[in-house]
């Protein structure tokens, strides 16, 4: 029989392959055209851990080598409340939400803003920041800028914490609708992540962009209910208004803290829910979309 027929043989009653010693634990690495985007949703699931790294290590580097640590977290916005307090009470005169202490009505409105802008400064640079890691390694982009995130979310915590001690010092102590603010919390985050996503691709390709960050969130500062509240808005314009994704989740989070002091407005609120889906949606196309060329253009 010659050799060829011999190694017919072999592979026609299930002869060993050469690999049949390799432990079960190792994962098979298939190279197969259009496998990536297929399995592009189940794979953020299988790089959890890697989320979990680059997660850890953007906290640990944001305090590490820093004279007073977590209280970067709490200055700026304390002292942001206390200048919106005096210039949109005191000044400008402007009504509270109901019977609700001015600084305790701006710290809550001021507590979804900053988790925004937090959000979007952090997550515009992270694909620039891990070049060498994406143009090395496959795994979904999308890990990096959500990520990312995480460091604003530990800032809200902290600052969650600060409104605490602002609230006992007042003796305001919150309603019964204090159950659905992590709800408020996650639509925070999704209303964060959708404009985060489409300015860190744009971020890629234009690197000048980065500048313009800063100029939107001190924009949208001024723009958003955070030194007074939506109710000042007239009736006619207050629907006009909620196209700011940020007013309802702003409103909701006064709801949530304030109690009956703040109601939603309703109208204004599904509006401002409609477009938080609208520009997740658009911020996950395009991301998506431009994903390919990220390891060519970092």
């Amino acid at each position: 029989m010659s050799l060829a027929e011999q190694h017919s043989t072999r592979s026609m009653h299930g002869a060993e392959p050469r690999d049949a010693g390799r432990s079960h634990s190792e994962r098979l690495v298939i190279l197969e055209a259009g496998r990536a985007e297929r399995n592009y949703w189940s794979d953020l699931w299988h790089y959890r851990e890697l989320f979990a790294i680059l997660a850890w290590r953007d906290v640990a580097v944001r305090y590490k080598q820093t004279a007073i640590g977590v209280l970067w977290a709490v200055i700026r916005p304390f002292l942001t409340m206390v200048v919106f307090t005096v210039i949109f009470s005191k000044v400008a005169g402007l009504p509270s939400a109901g019977a609700a202490p001015y600084a305790v009505m701006v710290f809550a409105g001021m507590l979804p803003w900053f988790l925004f802008s937090s959000v979007l400064s952090e997550a515009s640079n992270s694909l620039i920041g891990n070049a060498n890691l994406i143009s090395k390694v496959y795994f979904p982009r999308l890990v990096i800028p959500c990520a990312s995130a995480v460091v604003a979310l530990v800032d809200f915590l902290i600052n969650l914490a600060l409104l605490a001690l602002i609230m006992a010092w007042y003796g305001f102590l919150p309603g019964w609708q204090i159950i659905f603010l992590p709800a408020f919390v996650l639509l925070a985050i999704v209303a964060s992540l959708g404009p985060a996503l489409w300015i860190t691709a744009l971020n890629v390709k234009y690197r000048d962009f980065r500048y313009i960050i800063p100029f939107i969130v001190q924009f949208g500062l001024y723009v958003s209910p955070v030194g007074f509240t939506s109710a000042v808005v007239p009736d006619e314009w207050r629907f006009l208004y909620s196209l700011n994704p940020m007013v309802g989740v702003i409103d909701g989070f006064r709801w949530c803290l304030l109690g009956g002091e703040s109601p939603l407005y309703m109208p204004g609120f599904v509006m401002s829910l409609a477009v938080v889906a609208f520009f997740l949606w658009f911020g996950i196309r395009y991301f998506r979309k431009t994903e390919k060329t990220f390891a060519d253009m970092v």
